[in-house]
C-alpha cells in the first residue's frame, strides 16, 4: 500500500503545501528585487532553509515508498517459495520500518510548527514563591537542576540576572539557554513548581510546602519583536550585593520600563553600563514576544486547556517530594520515583513524557493522526 493511501488527507495537503512553497522561495531568493530588500531575504532565507530539511525528508519517505513497491512487486512475481521472495520480505520490513519513522518525522515536523520552532534559543526565569527562605532554596535546586540538564545536553547557559537570598538561596534568576530542540525540551517546564520537605531550620521534623515559579519564553529574531526608542524609560542605579567598593560608586544598574504595556526589566550583573542595557534589552523583547502570545492564547484558552498544561505560571504543574522521593507532573499524572536524580539533571524521562503526550493532542486536533 502506497504512503498516501495511509496519511490522512490533511497531513497530504500540508505536505504538497511545503513543498510547493520550498519551490516558490527558490525562484524569490534568485530575485534581484529581494537582494535589494535586506530585511525581507534574510526573513524567506531562513523560511527557505527551514523548509529544506521538510522536503528533504519529504523526498527520502517517497524514495521509500518506491522501493517498498519495487519489493512488494518481486515478491509477487517471484512466489512465495523464491529465494529472492524471502530476501526481498526481509528487505521490506527495514524498509517498511523507515517509512514508519519518516512519517512520524513529518507528523511532528508539521505539528511543531504552529509555535516558536524546536530550535528557538529562550530565556527562563526562576523566582522563590511562596515560603520564605525555604522557596528561595528551592529555586536554587531548580536553578541547579536545568543548568546541569542543559550541560548533559550540550546546550550553552548565560546568566543575565541574579538576585541571591540568605542561605544561598535565589530570589531570581533570569538566564538564556541557547543549543538544539532548546525550546522543544524545556517549553512545559513554565509554570508553578511545588516542594515538599523538612527545612533543616524545622526543628520538629514538620513537612513544609514551599513553591517556586518558573518563565520559559522563547527569545525572538530582532524582527519579531519592534521596540520604538520613545516608549522606552531607562533609569540607572547602583548595584546592590556583593562587588565591592566599585558598587557603591557607580550607576551601573539598569531598568527598562515598556511604556505601552507597563513592562519592567532590571539587570545589575554587570559594572558595564552598556553591558546591562544589553542583556536588559534581550529580557525585555523575550517577555513582550511572551506578552503579545499571551494575548492570542488567551482568545483560544478554552482549546488550550485540552493541552499539556495552559503555561500559566499561577498553575501548579509539578510536586517533588522529599520524604517520598518522588517527582509527580499533575499534568500528565506522571510520578518518578528518583527525586534526587532528577535534581541532578536527569530529566530526560518526565521530559519525554511530556513532549509525546503534547505530540499525541496535537494530532488528535489536527486531523493528522
Amino acid at each position: 500500500m502506497p504512503f498516501f493511501a495511509v496519511a490522512s488527507v490533511m497531513m497530504l495537503e500540508e505536505l504538497r503545501k511545503k513543498k510547493e512553497r520550498f519551490q516558490a522561495l527558490e525562484k524569490e531568493l534568485s530575485s534581484p528585487e529581494l537582494l535589494s530588500n535586506r530585511e525581507e531575504y534574510k526573513q524567506k532565507s531562513k523560511e527557505y532553509a527551514n523548509l529544506k530539511d521538510f522536503v528533504n525528508e519529504y523526498d527520502n519517505l517517497l524514495a521509500l515508498d518506491r522501493e517498498k513497491a519495487s519489493l512488494e512487486k518481486m515478491i509477487e512475481d517471484e512466489g512465495d517459495k523464491s529465494e529472492y521472495a524471502v530476501l526481498a520480505r526481509k528487505e521490506l520490513e527495514g524498509v517498511l520500518e523507515a517509512i514508519e519513522g519518516k512519517r512520524k518525522q513529518l507528523e511532528d515536523m508539521i505539528i511543531g510548527e504552529s509555535g516558536p520552532a524546536h530550535d528557538t534559543n529562550i530565556i527562563m526565569e526562576i523566582r522563590a514563591g511562596t515560603g520564605g527562605i525555604e522557596a528561595s532554596l528551592f529555586a536554587s535546586d531548580l536553578l541547579k537542576m536545568y543548568t546541569k540538564y542543559a550541560a548533559k545536553k550540550g546546550w550553552d547557559v548565560s546568566m543575565l540576572n541574579f538576585s541571591e537570598s540568605e542561605l544561598g538561596g535565589v530570589k531570581e534568576a533570569v538566564f538564556a539557554v541557547e543549543g538544539k530542540d532548546v525550546f522543544k525540551r524545556l517549553q512545559f517546564e513554565m509554570g508553578t513548581h511545588r516542594v515538599q520537605r523538612v527545612p533543616e531550620t524545622e526543628a520538629g521534623g514538620r513537612i513544609h510546602t514551599s513553591a517556586a515559579t518558573v518563565a520559559v519564553l522563547p527569545e525572538p529574531e530582532d524582527v519579531d519583536i519592534e521596540i520604538q526608542p520613545q516608549d522606552l524609560k531607562v533609569d540607572t542605579y547602583r548595584s546592590s550585593g556583593a562587588g565591592g567598593q566599585h558598587v557603591n560608586v557607580t550607576d551601573s544598574a539598569i531598568r527598562i520600563t515598556h511604556l505601552p504595556t507597563g513592562l519592567v526589566v532590571s539587570c545589575q550583573d554587570e559594572r558595564s553600563q552598556h553591558k546591562n542595557r544589553a542583556k536588559a534589552m534581550r529580557v525585555l523583547k523575550a517577555r513582550l514576544l511572551e506578552h503579545k502570545e499571551e494575548e492570542q492564547r488567551s482568545k483560544i484558552s478554552a482549546e488550550r486547556k485540552k493541552q499539556v498544561g495552559s503555561g500559566d505560571r499561577s498553575e501548579k504543574i509539578r510536586t517533588y517530594n522529599f520524604p517520598e522521593n518522588r517527582v509527580t507532573d499533575h499534568r500528565i499524572k506522571l510520578s518518578l520515583y528518583n527525586l534526587a536524580e532528577i535534581l541532578e539533571g536527569e530529566m530526560e524521562e518526565l521530559i519525554s513524557a511530556l513532549i509525546e503526550e503534547d505530540r499525541k493532542l496535537k494530532l488528535q486536533s489536527s486531523g493528522v493522526e
